[in-house]
């Protein structure tokens, strides 16, 4: 028994680790992105390490790049991060945590930290997944946004490589396979037609935070 509880032990781990190389990789495209949006190394790295909710990040240089002002942009990367929050309601009564590492357990309580958690069979294996998981993707999607952004930076005119499409194709990326249900594909081609609507009448970044509070309201009701 003591062999299968390490065995265990050792395919959480793998798995977190795992999904921690994937989905931390793509903190290279953030990088190269913030790059785009004339946002500096400095600047990409610390959304990374200070914010770290990929959406949400993508949507505040999304909202900047284009000129919108910080207040729409923090708008719109609050709202896209308002799932973390319930995340952490749920996760709290299986973590039991106190102290400072309630600050560690908020900072990388994430899609995939809370998917991995709850796919375990028991509490040791929940708790397990949960901080490898998100220590592991934290790790690497900070070190990939370095990477990324320091690539993007030495190309000169990000621009020119077409690096300032990388917004919408990645936002299109991470929604796409969610669109698995009629009502799923209600709510993203309302959102697409409330974006397309607004664009040319509406400040930058108010398209992206309508759409963000569409989704709430529709995504509430289900």
């Amino acid at each position: 028994m003591a062999g299968l509880g390490q065995n265990v032990g050792v395919s959480v781990k793998g798995d977190s680790l795992g999904v921690g190389i994937t989905v931390g990789a793509f903190g290279s495209a953030f990088g190269a992105a913030a790059i785009a949006s004339h946002f500096t190394v400095a600047q990409a790295c610390a959304l990374s390490l200070l914010t770290f909710s990929g959406a949400s990040q993508f949507a505040l240089i999304g909202v900047l790049g284009t000129g919108g002002s910080a207040l729409s942009g923090i708008a719109t990367s609050s709202l896209l991060g308002i799932r973390n929050g319930l995340y952490g309601v749920r996760m709290a009564s299986i973590l039991e945590i106190k102290g400072w590492k309630r600050v560690l357990g908020a900072q990388i309580t994430i899609d995939e930290s809370t998917g991995v958690a709850l796919g375990q069979d028991s509490p040791s294996q929940m708790k397990q997944g949960f901080w490898w998981t998100g220590s592991a993707v934290f790790t690497f999607w900070n070190i990939f946004t370095l990477l990324g952004a320091l690539g993007a930076n030495a190309l000169g005119d990000p621009s020119a490589w077409g690096l300032d499409t990388a917004i919408p194709a990645i936002f299109l990326g991470l929604v796409w396979h969610r669109l698995n249900s009629r009502k799923t594909w209600a709510i993203a081609i309302s959102a697409f037609v409330l974006a397309l609507s607004l664009t040319p009448i509406a400040p930058a970044g108010v398209p992206i935070m309508s759409t963000a509070v569409l989704a709430i309201i529709l995504g509430w009701r289900e």
